[in-house]
């Protein structure tokens, strides 16, 4: 019978004659959708990752709108190539390290996010000085290849001086450890860059867009319609339900996926078993900005 389900990828083809329950609860667990910008950056990374070690390392930038997909790229990178093993020698190596900056430019917050990450005892209360050589030590003992720092834009959120004096701190890590450190946030995280003429020049940016209504938009509906676990075909390339996802969803991802999951629950427990235009008009409350207005009103 799994063979009748095509429009759903084979790895999840069993879960189409699913009970209920089961079937969303499959909704709500991360997955990853694959989509050329965010293969090319993905591949960027890894190029980054691999460049012998210099004391000028080029950085990265990858930016967008809030809930664009930034983060799940970042984590998708990160599971693929960022998993701590032992080496021949039994040496623990940690490929890739990916923490969260500080809530405010704070060098010595930096350290602390950082340390987090390695799960060895630490003291918050020490010097900054011990804390930047604790780092530095682990970053090399560990053989970090990479540093990502999510939410980068929050380093804008202090004076201008505890802003230079973080980013001074991520130039230095960058020098003494000869690695790429990638940044990830909105757009205005370019902002940061510009607090001195050297960081920026030594960060490419890469961003994520929101999705424009054409026919790249259409076919990542399609490659969403594949692991929906719906008994119907949804269709969801179609220009009629297209435009109204893209005009719902105002072409951000994060918001086209919350949009498409409320649309399969609804799907599965109406019994239509598949999306149509007015479950998506039914449930266009997805858009933030259009329930606020709303509410307002």
């Amino acid at each position: 019978m799994n063979e009748l389900y095509t429009y759903v990828h084979e790895k999840f083809r069993h879960l189409v004659t699913a009970p209920n329950d089961i079937r969303i609860a499959f909704l709500d667990e991360p997955r990853w959708i694959g989509y050329d910008i965010a293969k090319d950056i993905i591949e960027n990374l890894v190029s980054l990752m691999n460049k012998p070690k210099r004391p000028r390392m080029l950085n990265l930038l990858v930016i967008g709108d809030s809930n664009n997909g930034k983060t799940t790229l970042i984590r998708r990178f990160y599971d693929l190539y960022g998993e701590s093993h032992v080496d021949s020698h039994s040496n623990g190596i940690r490929p890739i390290i990916l923490a969260e900056a500080p809530p405010s430019a704070n060098e010595k917050e930096l350290y602390v996010s950082l340390l987090e990450r390695f799960y060895v005892p630490y003291r918050p209360t020490d010097s900054l000085v011990k804390l930047r050589y604790q780092t530095i030590h682990l970053f090399r003992e560990y053989k970090v290849k990479m540093l990502i720092i999510d939410e980068f834009h929050s380093l804008l959120v202090g004076t201008p001086r505890l802003q230079r004096q973080v980013m001074n701190a991520i130039k230095m890590l960058c020098n003494e450890l000869q690695i790429p450190i990638v940044g990830v946030g909105t757009r205005d995280a370019i902002r940061v860059l510009h607090t001195d003429p050297q960081h920026a020049s030594r960060f490419d940016v890469a961003e994520l867009p929101t999705w424009k209504l054409d026919h790249k938009f259409q076919q990542l509906l399609f490659q969403f319609q594949s692991v929906l676990p719906l008994q119907n075909c949804s269709n969801l390339q179609d220009p009629a339900l297209a435009a109204k996802i893209h005009t719902i969803s105002g072409g951000n991802l994060g918001n086209v996926h919350r949009l498409l999951v409320a649309c399969t629950v609804e799907a599965i427990t109406s019994g239509t078993e598949q999306i149509t235009l007015a479950i998506i008009e039914k449930h266009s409350w997805v858009q933030p900005t259009q329930g606020l207005r709303k509410i307002i009103g």
